[in-house]
């Protein structure tokens, strides 16, 4: 039995293009430290072109991990986090859940690449869910809250704690409520 992490493919294909929203804001954090990578770029268009249905999951299931790769080509905490929101949006095709990790890295890159961190991330958050589409939420809300499900991302770990954690269990609080 599949993950309740997982979402139908027809949810994946929805939040994936939130997903990919969320991540491509960050971007040029990644990519003005590495101009010349285009891993975390090509991520987010993949995670598009899913979203449209013109990749199939299986495809993207094994692409899935590139542009995390690109997240060791930088120093920066901030472009590492930006990489992994490209990586975590291209992992919506496998995994519905990644698309809350996306949203995550995408808040600990602005908030790492802002003088006023907490008020960055607090404001990336917000963007978010006004970008949210009815759809999404409700795709969104048939996730497990963060902890409570050990098989995928929303599980015990990275996704767990910090900045991460506390931005999902917010977006979470905010989906449940709406």
């Amino acid at each position: 039995m599949p993950s309740s992490q997982s979402l139908s493919e027809a949810d994946r294909r929805l939040v994936a293009t939130w997903a990919a929203d969320c991540a491509e804001r960050v971007l040029v954090v990644f990519e003005t430290e590495a101009p010349n990578d285009d891993r975390p770029r090509d991520a987010i268009a993949r995670t598009r072109a899913f979203a449209r249905g013109e990749l199939d999951a299986a495809g993207e299931i094994r692409r899935r991990f590139v542009a995390g790769r690109a997240a060791q080509a930088v120093s920066s905490p901030a472009a590492v986090a930006a990489a992994r929101a490209a990586a975590q949006a291209a992992g919506v095709a496998h995994m519905g859940a990644h698309a809350l990790g996306a949203a995550a890295y995408a808040a600990k890159a602005a908030g790492l690449a802002a003088p006023d961190q907490s008020t960055a991330v607090a404001g990336e958050i917000a963007w978010q869910l006004d970008h949210m589409s009815p759809e999404v939420r409700a795709a969104l809300r048939q996730l497990p809250p963060l902890g409570e499900d050990s098989a995928g991302p929303l599980g015990p770990g990275l996704l767990t704690s910090g900045v991460l954690g506390s931005t999902i269990r917010t977006i979470q609080a905010a989906v449940a409520a709406s």
